[in-house]
C-alpha cells in the first residue's frame, strides 16, 4: 500500500512533450466528381475529415461525449434506471454522406448506455440483485461479478479530497477477511487492520472478495466498499433482457417526436453561427430536407379456396387469418409439449394444447390432436430432461416418429430457448416450437393462429401465395428464376472466442418463390467477406434444380450486412465467387445476376409531411410501401430506400437498396416493387418485414446457428441444412450438425 501511494506522487510530477505532426493532404477532388454524378469510389478520407470538422463546429461543449459518430451531453437529458446500474444517455449522431442533391448532414437523436456512478458496493447490490452482504458469493455471483466490473474506472473514497483513480484488473480469489500481506518491516497485515490503522475504516462487507487494481504480476488490494464509479463510462458488456426492454422505452418514440427532438438540437447547436464555422467556411441548412415519395400498392395474396377469404389485399402493412385457409397445409401426426413452468398447472398445458390443435385445423394445418401426455422438465437440467420425454414418447409411440416439439418456457430464457433448439434441431431431430408462458395463459384465436402460421412454415407447408404473380414477380416470373439471401454475423464485442457465421439461403420453388433452402457455415471471427462461396452457391443451386425440375436462368442476390467500405470487396471477391459456380455447373455458361446490398445501419429517418397523412393520422407513421428513389440516393449508383413495414414505435427507418450489378436489366419500378412485394411473403407472420424475406431468413439462420455455438460443439466443424461439411483441423470453433429429418425444411423461420 505505502509503495503504491509513492508511486502515485511520482506520477502527479511527471511532464509530457505533445508533438503535432503533418499527416496528409486531403484532396477534394474524388468528392466533387462523386456528387457531380461520376461513378467513383467514396472518397472516404475526405468525409472522415469533413466529419471531424463538422463536429468541433457542432459539438464544441466541454461536457459533449463522443461515443462513435454520437456525441452525447448531459444537457440533452438522459433516462436513468435506477434498478440496473446503467443509464441511457441521449445524444446527437451525425456523419455526412454525398447524396444526389449535395452533401449532406444525417441528424438523428440516438442513445448510449453508461454505468452509473454509484457507490461501488451500492453497484455490485444491483448487478447481483440479491443481498450479499453476510456470505461468500456463490461461483456463479462471483463469475457474474467479475464479468461486471472488469475493466471499469473507480475513484477511492477513503482519502478525503484526495480521489485516486484506478481501473480494475480483477478480483481477489478470497473474501476480504481473509487477504493478508507483506507490510516493508516484515510483518503480516490483513487487509481489514490495515484500513483501520492507517485510515480509520471499519470495513463492513468482510464476505466480499477485494478488487485487484494492480496487474497480475503485482496484485494491488482495493476493498469494494471504499470505490465509487466514476462518471462518463460507457457501458461496455451485453445488456440483458430487462436493460434492453428498458432502453427501447426510454427511447421509441413516434414520429412526430423525433422529428422535433432532431430540429430543436441542431437548432441550440446554432451550425452557422460559431467562430468555427465562419473560419472554415462552413454553411449548414438546419431545415430538414423535403423529398419526392410514392407508396406501392400491397400485394393480393391467394389462400386456400375453402376457406371465406380466398384472395386478400393487405392494409398498412397488416393482416390476420380470420376466414382464412392456408395454400398448403402441413400434416403432423404426432407431437409432444415439454413444460418448463412450474406454477403452471398439467390441465392449463392440456387445455391449451387443445386449443391449438383446434384453430390449426381451422385455418388449414393438419395438427393432430396431443396424444401423448404433458411431459414436465426443469430449466437446469434441459438437455437430460428432454431426452428423457423422448424415449418416454418413443416408447409409447413404438415405430412412428414425433414430428414437432411445443416447449412452454417460464419466460424470454435466451439460455432456455438456445438449449431446447440445439438439443432439438442437432441432437435429437424434430422440430421444434417455443412457445413465451404470457401465449399460454392467453385465450387470444389470433396468438393461437400465429402459432400454427409458425409450425406450418417450418413444416414445409405454405401459409399464402401471390394471386396474380406476373404482377406480384416482375421479372422474376418471366423464366426460372433463383433468389438468394445471404448474411455474415459475428459474435458480440466482448467475446473474443466465438466466430463468425455465414448463412445462405436461396429460393426452391419458382415461380411462386416461398421456400427456401439454406447452408450455414462457421468462419475466422470477425471475416465479413464470404470465403467459400462458390461450394454454397453450387449447393444450392443444385437443391433448386431438383425442387423445381428445372435449371435456373437468372440469379437475384440480397446481400446484407456490409458496409460502405466493405462494398468494393464485394464485388471483387464474392460476385465472381457465384460466377464460378454458375459457370462450373453450366458449361461454361456466364450468368445473369443481379446483386443487391441490403443495408440497415444507417440514420437516415424518413418523416411524413403534416398534411400527407394517409391511414395512420394519430401515430403519423409512414405508409408501409414508401420509397424514395432520388435526391438522398447516391449521386452516381442505383440505389433506393424502401419501407416495407409499418413501423410499431419509433421513426420509420427506411432500408437502403444498392444495386452492384444488373444483368437482368430491373428497371427501378421492376426492381422496387418486386422488393417490396418478398416482404410480404415472410413465412412466420401475417405482416410485411422490414427487409427482403430472403435476407431475413439468412439473418435467422444465422442467428440460430450462435444458439448452437453457445451451447455447445458437436462432432463436425461446419454444418448445413442441406449437407454436412468439413473443415481443416485447428480451425474455428465447432459448429454440430444439423439432423437429416431438417435440412430441408425451414425449420430457422
Amino acid at each position: 500500500m505505502q509503495v503504491l501511494d509513492e508511486l502515485c506522487r511520482r506520477m502527479r510530477n511527471r511532464e509530457y512533450k505533445v508533438v503535432i505532426k503533418h499527416a496528409a493532404a486531403i484532396s477534394l477532388t474524388q468528392l466533387r466528381m462523386l456528387l457531380a454524378g461520376y461513378p467513383t469510389d467514396i472518397p472516404a478520407q475526405a468525409l472522415q475529415v469533413l466529419d471531424i470538422v463538422l463536429s468541433d463546429v457542432v459539438f464544441n461543449e466541454r461536457n459533449d461525449i463522443e461515443s462513435g459518430r454520437s456525441f452525447l451531453s448531459q444537457k440533452l437529458g438522459w433516462d436513468k434506471d435506477g434498478a440496473l446500474g446503467a443509464e441511457a444517455w441521449k445524444g446527437l449522431y451525425q456523419s455526412i454522406r454525398p447524396m444526389q442533391n449535395g452533401l449532406s448532414v444525417l441528424i438523428d437523436v440516438s442513445s448510449t448506455v453508461f454505468i452509473q456512478p454509484l457507490l461501488l458496493i451500492e453497484f455490485v447490490q444491483k448487478t447481483l440483485k440479491i443481498d450479499v452482504l453476510n456470505r461468500k458469493l456463490t461461483k456463479p455471483e462471483y463469475a457474474r461479478l467479475l464479468k461486471a466490473v472488469r475493466g471499469l474506472r473507480i475513484e477511492v473514497t477513503h482519502r478525503g479530497d484526495e480521489r485516486r483513480k484506478h481501473r480494475i484488473a480483477g478480483l481477489s480469489v478470497k473474501p476480504t477477511k481473509e487477504l493478508s500481506f507483506k507490510s516493508p518491516d516484515g510483518a503480516t497485515m490483513t487487509v481489514i487492520g490495515y484500513f483501520k490503522e492507517t485510515y480509520n475504516v471499519d470495513l463492513k462487507f468482510k464476505f466480499l472478495p477485494c478488487l485487484n487494481v494492480g496487474s497480475e504480476q503485482k496484485l494491488v488490494y482495493l476493498p469494494i466498499e471504499v470505490c465509487k464509479i466514476l462518471p462518463k463510462q460507457r457501458y461496455q458488456k451485453k445488456l440483458d433482457g430487462s436493460q434492453v426492454s428498458a432502453l427501447r422505452n426510454s427511447t421509441c418514440q413516434f414520429q412526430s417526436e423525433p422529428k422535433q427532438s432532431s430540429r430543436q438540437v441542431v437548432e441550440r447547436k446554432q451550425h452557422n453561427r460559431t467562430k468555427r464555422a465562419h473560419e472554415l467556411g462552413i454553411d449548414v441548412d438546419d431545415n430538414l430536407t423535403t423529398v419526392n415519395a410514392r407508396v406501392l400498392p400491397p400485394p393480393n395474396l391467394q389462400y386456400h379456396d375453402s376457406g371465406s377469404q380466398k384472395t386478400w389485399s393487405p392494409m398498412n402493412g397488416y393482416w390476420n387469418m380470420k376466414d382464412k385457409k392456408v395454400v398448403n397445409g402441413a400434416k403432423i401426426n404426432n407431437w409432444a409439449c415439454v413444460n418448463f413452468c412450474e406454477d403452471l398447472s398439467k390441465n392449463d398445458v392440456e387445455q391449451f394444447c387443445f386449443k391449438l390443435a383446434e384453430m390449426s385445423r381451422i385455418i388449414g394445418v393438419d395438427l393432430a390432436d396431443l396424444n401423448l401426455p404433458v411431459f414436465t422438465a426443469r430449466s437446469g437440467q434441459v438437455e437430460d430432461d428432454i431426452r428423457t420425454c423422448y424415449q418416454k414418447a418413443q416408447s409409447k409411440l413404438r415405430d412412428q416418429k414425433i414430428d414437432l416439439l411445443l416447449a412452454i418456457l417460464p419466460d424470454k430464457n435466451g439460455r432456455l430457448y438456445g438449449d431446447v433448439k440445439r438439443i432439438c434441431e442437432t441432437d435429437i431431430g424434430f422440430l421444434s416450437q417455443c412457445c413465451l408462458r404470457s401465449n399460454v395463459f392467453t385465450k387470444s384465436n389470433k396468438i393461437l393462429a400465429n402459432i400454427a402460421i409458425k409450425i406450418n412454415a417450418k413444416a414445409g407447408g405454405r401459409n399464402s401465395v401471390f394471386d396474380d404473380v406476373q404482377k406480384s414477380l416482375p421479372v422474376v416470373s418471366n423464366k426460372p428464376t433463383i433468389i438468394f439471401g445471404a448474411h455474415v454475423t459475428h459474435s458480440s464485442a466482448v467475446d473474443d472466442s466465438a466466430p463468425s457465421v455465414v448463412s445462405v439461403v436461396a429460393s426452391q420453388d419458382w415461380y411462386e418463390v416461398s421456400k427456401y433452402n439454406g447452408v450455414v457455415r462457421v468462419r475466422d471471427q470477425r471475416e465479413e467477406i464470404i470465403s467459400g462461396l462458390e461450394d454454397i452457391v453450387k449447393e444450392l443451386l443444385h437443391a433448386f434444380e431438383n425442387k423445381s425440375n428445372t435449371k435456373p436462368q437468372q440469379l437475384i442476390f440480397y446481400r446484407d450486412g456490409i458496409c460502405e467500405s466493405q462494398i468494393k470487396q464485394v464485388v471483387k471477391k464474392e460476385i465472381p465467387e457465384i460466377e464460378k459456380a454458375w459457370k462450373a455447373l453450366y458449361d461454361n455458361e456466364n450468368p445473369q445476376i443481379t446483386f443487391i446490398v441490403v443495408q440497415k445501419r444507417h440514420s437516415l429517418s424518413l418523416f411524413p409531411i403534416d398534411n400527407k397523412y394517409k391511414h395512420h393520422v394519430a401515430k403519423k407513421i409512414v405508409e408501409p410501401g414508401t420509397v424514395v428513389d432520388s435526391e438522398i440516393c447516391h449521386p452516381a449508383e442505383f440505389d433506393f430506400f424502401l419501407c416495407s413495414h409499418a413501423e410499431t414505435k419509433g421513426s420509420s427507418h427506411p432500408v437502403q437498396y444498392l444495386v452492384l450489378r444488373d444483368d437482368n436489366n430491373f428497371t427501378a419500378d421492376e426492381l422496387q416493387t418486386l422488393t417490396n412485394n418478398l416482404c410480404y411473403t415472410y413465412a412466420s407472420c401475417t405482416q410485411s418485414v422490414s427487409i427482403a424475406p430472403p435476407a431475413y431468413y439468412a439473418h435467422k439462420l444465422a442467428q440460430r446457428a450462435h444458439l448452437y455455438l453457445a451451447q455447445g460443439s458437436g462432432a463436425t466443424p461446419e454444418a448445413s441444412s442441406s449437407s454436412s461439411a468439413t473443415a481443416p483441423a485447428g480451425g474455428p470453433k465447432q459448429l454440430p450438425e444439423i439432423k437429416d429429418e431438417l435440412k430441408r425444411s425451414m425449420f430457422y423461420c
